[in-house]
């Protein structure tokens, strides 16, 4: 390879053949070539790569608004990158993040695999993970909210009411944040002296569709639960509407409680009872973070863990 032809591989330029790239970089990580850090960059210059496994949901809009405030604040700009649904970005996001290249990456409810972290690394370009989607090494800095301690609480208060058949809907199993809040779900009901019911576990998404396929299911039981605890407002909503379709007052003869504390939680009818994630502050913390790293300063912390917080509203009540 010439000189100019890795060169403009080294500085990110797109007017390289992608063959040609992947054979420089493949040499770099080859002889763990470690390109030099440049600093923090002057005002208003610089890119930060948000990457979602997926967008569409008011969840989303929670992080995003983290994330541009703090990136405001550092005169730094913010783009989207969506993975599809899928965990693990594929080699084509890669390719194009290290063509731009953004400052620094912020992934959320994603992991990079060991080779995309070393191309990274060879690029001085720092990541942080939001919101992780499964154990990450040591060495990755994570930004996250207390999941076992939301199930926790969102139980123990339906408990404290009375309620003993007690159904959860989480996510994603592969997501550690939903076995997470399911644990604590099983812990208040251990605590309690209550046995754990599998029949009354069920498996969502974290979207409205699936909250409302779980309840249809779960309220179908002889045994029906008298409170439902969904591991999202989102799917929160659709327990709501399967309970109104099926001529059920909530919360009079069905208590439901949501997680994450949305802006719409409020606005429901009746207002949703829900576990606070504090989502924009978790985006704005990640986002510093990684801009420190990117001007080269080492933060105090790079494994945050923020508190839930139970928010009682209408929802709930002692079973009917």
């Amino acid at each position: 390879m010439s000189v100019p032809t890795v060169s403009k591989v080294l500085n990110g330029r797109a007017d390289v053949a992608p063959a040609t790239r992947r054979r420089v970089e493949e040499a770099l990580e080859r002889h763990q070539y470690r390109r030099r850090r440049p600093g923090a960059p002057p005002d208003g210059a610089g890119l930060v790569d948000l990457v979602f496994h997926q967008l569409g949901s008011t969840w989303s809009m929670e992080i995003i608004r983290g994330v541009e405030r703090a990136a405001a604040a550092a005169r730094t700009s913010v783009i989207l990158s969506e993975l599809g649904g899928e965990h693990r970005p594929p080699r084509t996001w890669l390719e194009t993040t290290l063509a731009r290249p953004p400052v620094g990456v912020l992934l959320v409810a994603s992991q990079l695999t060991e080779t995309q972290q070393r191309r990274l690394v060879s690029r001085a370009i720092p990541f942080v993970v939001i919101d992780t989607d499964g154990d990450t090494p040591a060495d990755v800095p994570t930004v996250g909210s207390d999941n076992w301690n939301g199930g926790l609480a969102a139980t123990r208060h339906l408990v404290e009411l009375g309620h003993r058949r007690i159904a959860a809907i989480g996510g994603p199993s592969d997501m550690l944040c939903s076995r997470a809040r399911l644990d604590g779900y099983r812990s208040a009901l251990e605590t309690a002296g209550i046995d754990v019911d599998p029949g009354l576990v069920d498996a969502g998404n974290f979207y409205v569709e699936a909250g409302y396929a779980a309840t249809r299911r779960l309220l179908d039981r002889a045994d029906r639960p008298t409170a439902i605890f969904a591991g999202s407002d989102m799917q929160a909503m659709g327990v709501l509407r399967a309970a109104q379709e099926l001529g059920l007052r909530v919360p009079a003869d069905l208590s439901v409680v949501g997680y994450d504390d949305l802006p719409i939680a409020r606005w429901t009818s009746p207002a949703l009872t829900t576990v606070r994630q504090p989502l924009t502050e978790m985006a704005s913390a990640a986002t510093r973070i990684v801009l420190d790293l990117a001007a080269g300063v080492r933060p105090e912390v790079t494994r945050v863990n923020l508190a839930t917080e139970l928010i009682v509203r209408e929802s709930t009540a002692p079973p009917p």
